[in-house]
């Protein structure tokens, strides 16, 4: 049985990652999960210089998910070089940076930083947030915007990169189209939902951003199509996200044509679900006779 799946000639020895911002950058996982385990750990987003986020409250439990307005903070690029890309150089899985600006210049810095960094295998770039003001999701929304910051890190990266799209667009696979033109390696798919929740008993907004970005088991179905959408559209590898708290999950974004797959605000409520998602994936291949996962990719075209 063989779990292993390539993503632009970096082979990860199962589907399995972790969603940029639930998971740390693995060191606060670390003491549940076996890191070891997983086909790849996804950091937290990194940027140039340290940000210190969206004012509080900035997370809120909703019907079937969660909404956050963290604002993408994190300690910068330094830092995160000296203490988390030294703690992971003690496992063996690969790994994944996800990068974050509020302009191309912002993108390109990090970039350029982490282009001698050997423990960095990919580079996810985050042009889809929806809870920050300046920049990032600006990149994410328009096709021209998308297509010129992608080109311009593919002059810098050493790394293969991989866009990471927003949900929030009226047509995703024009979003994915402009991607691959401009020469990602890959996407990854779906980012939150923009949504808002309001407390009644104290007549104003749960977050102090007023919108979120919404993640969790209630976006999993837009996300599935979204995938196999996006999987028709173009050649590149997709990594699938959005609401996968399962194997059963997991399996529904390969069969709609996912290369690998991504498990974010599932880890919040069990830190033990990659693992169990891992399992999952193995006894179904066991149980259905799969010798080789790639055969499950894309199977329902």
């Amino acid at each position: 049985m063989n779990t292993q799946i390539n993503i632009a000639g970096v082979t990860f020895k199962n589907p399995v990652t972790v969603g940029s911002g639930t998971f740390g950058s693995g060191m606060e996982y670390s003491e549940f999960v076996n890191l070891n385990r997983l086909g790849a750990v996804t950091t937290k987003g990194v940027a140039n210089i340290p940000w210190p986020g969206n004012p509080t409250p900035r997370v809120t439990e909703v019907y079937g998910g969660m909404l956050n307005a963290i604002g993408l903070q994190n300690p910068g690029i330094d830092v995160f070089c000296e203490r988390d890309l030294k703690f992971l150089e003690d496992y063996d899985t690969k790994v994944i940076v996800n990068v974050c600006g509020k302009s191309v210049q912002d993108y390109v810095d990090v970039v350029e930083r982490l282009s001698d960094e050997k423990r960095v295998d990919l580079l996810e770039i985050n042009v889809s947030c929806p809870n920050v003001k300046e920049g990032a999701i600006a990149f994410g929304q328009k096709a021209d915007a998308l297509f010129g910051i992608t080109s311009e890190l593919k002059k810098h990266a050493k790394q293969p990169i991989i866009m990471k799209l927003s949900p929030n667009v009226t047509d995703i696979t024009e979003m994915a189209r402009a991607a691959e033109a401009a020469g990602a390696d890959a996407l990854s798919l779906i980012n939150t939902l923009t949504g808002m929740k309001i407390d009644i008993n104290r007549r104003t907004f749960a977050l102090a951003n007023k919108t979120g970005g919404m993640s969790g088991p209630a976006i999993k179905p837009i996300a599935v199509r979204m995938v196999y959408q996006t999987a028709q559209a173009v050649k590149i590898p997709i990594i699938g996200m959005g609401g996968i708290a399962t194997a059963e999950d997991a399996i529904e974004f390969i069969l709609a044509g996912a290369t690998g797959v991504s498990v974010g605000a599932a880890n919040f409520v069990d830190p033990y679900a990659t693992i169990k998602v891992i399992e999952g994936i193995e006894e179904y291949m066991r149980k259905y006779n799969v010798e080789n996962i790639t055969d499950l990719i894309g199977a329902v075209h």
